[in-house]
């Protein structure tokens, strides 16, 4: 009895306790984007490489495993089936990427603290705030998530930035590199990925998908099995288990159909890269210290330098990425840049977008499906550009991540 007792007044204050609180109703987004585009500007001065892109003022909102919402022209869409869940008469805008942050002065209203808005996304889900009204927490985005300021990095406004466009592509526990025109996870790119969500304290957010892997070949390209998935989904079970893990048995069997004398060979975009590949299984098999009998090969591979953060004396110098792939392909140049920074040379190639957001991107990619576009913009189809990108966001994130404030 005193028990039940007990109950009906804790009970009560338990599920108090864990109602998300709001976020505070941003008091200076205009000097916040200020703050922002300053960071920027020394971004592009730092990086010299631009590529225009077309400024179509929209954000993202729902990181991790919320609902997905497009921001653009006063209304708040249902990324996914195009449904407008929210819509204003909007006089003004201003988009904060960095705060996660829209501001709509409306047409038309009185009196004058009810014509602001702000729709913000925070560590509880994303919000609408009203000065004067209670704050709404949008159906379908209450989940946590960790939001770190970066206020110790040199360009920590940015890597908000490039950290919302990792999380909002994640989409039902599955990290994809663009939720509109990619329907799977590509392992190359979650890897990377999962590197910027261990730093971040964000891996529970995939890690179910990672533990239900059983195929170590995502079969994207055309249905390839290819070599460098093996030491990838080695890598990522480490993130979360051990060498117990189902998939770990079928890597290892499967490694065998790959072995060429004491390195692995097998296609990679379409192509043979061997160092790449045998790059990836040595460091997958180190991650979960497992036996590694495999030598990478001393010859030239493009992809070589893709493994920047492991095995970097092992690189036989040749032709790096041209300026064409760098505009479609950002991260195979941004991770050269990782690659040769790291050794004293000033690589600095990697293309910086002219957009506030996103700032990453790729285009003319052979898998990607770009019909889904359509509902943030019919002319983005036509030129299969989709933006953000989570592999071009994660290599700039683990780049500029290096830098601190005061360096």
């Amino acid at each position: 009895m005193r028990i039940g007792y007990l109950l009906f007044w804790l009970l009560p204050a338990w599920a108090y306790a864990q109602k998300p609180v709001p976020p505070a109703f941003h008091p200076e987004p205009e000097e916040a984007l200020k703050r922002y585009q300053t960071t920027l500007t020394q971004l592009r001065q730092e990086h010299p490489n631009h590529r225009d892109l077309p400024d179509l003022k929209f954000f993202l909102f729902g990181m991790g495993d919320r609902l997905k919402l497009i921001y653009r022209n006063g209304r708040l869409l249902n990324a996914l089936t195009g449904n407008i869940e929210e819509q204003w008469r909007v006089e003004r805008e201003v988009i904060v990427p960095s705060e996660y942050l829209v501001q709509l002065t409306l047409a038309g209203e009185t009196p004058p603290q009810s014509r602001t808005i702000q729709i913000r996304e925070d560590e509880n889900g994303v919000w609408i705030l009203q000065p004067d009204k209670r704050p709404k927490l949008i159906p379908g985005t209450r989940s946590r998530v960790n939001l770190p300021t970066f206020a110790d990095k040199a360009y920590g406004p940015v890597l908000r930035v490039l950290h919302q466009e990792l999380l909002i592509n994640v989409i039902n526990g599955r990290p994809v590199p663009n939720f509109l025109v990619y329907a799977r996870p590509w392992f190359r790119d979650a890897a990377l990925m999962a590197m910027v969500l261990r730093a971040t304290d964000n891996l529970s957010l995939i890690r179910d998908w990672i533990m239900a892997i059983r195929d170590p070949f995502d079969r994207n390209n055309r249905g390839i099995a290819e070599a460098d998935n093996l030491g990838q989904v080695l890598f990522l079970i480490s993130l979360v288990s051990d060498k117990s893990h189902p998939a770990v048995a079928m890597v290892l069997d499967s490694v065998r159909r790959f072995t060429k004398d004491t390195h692995i060979v097998g296609r990679t975009d379409y192509a043979e890269h061997p160092v790449f590949q045998t790059k990836w299984l040595k460091y997958g098999l180190k991650a979960l210290n497992l036996p590694d009998p495999y030598v990478i090969p001393a010859q030239y591979d493009t992809y070589s330098a893709l493994v920047w953060w492991a095995y970097r004396d092992q690189h036989v110098a040749g032709k790096k990425f041209d300026d064409e792939t760098g505009r479609n392909y950002p991260y195979l140049v941004w991770a050269e840049d990782n690659f040769y920074g790291q050794s004293g040379a000033s690589e600095k190639r990697g293309m910086v977008g002219s957009l506030d957001y996103p700032l990453s991107w790729e285009q003319q990619a052979s898998a990607a499906h770009y019909p889904s576009l359509t509902v943030l913009e019919r002319d983005l189809v036509k030129q299969k550009l989709a933006f953000p990108h989570t592999w071009h966001a994660a290599e700039m994130f683990l780049l500029l991540s290096q830098q601190q404030l005061n360096k």
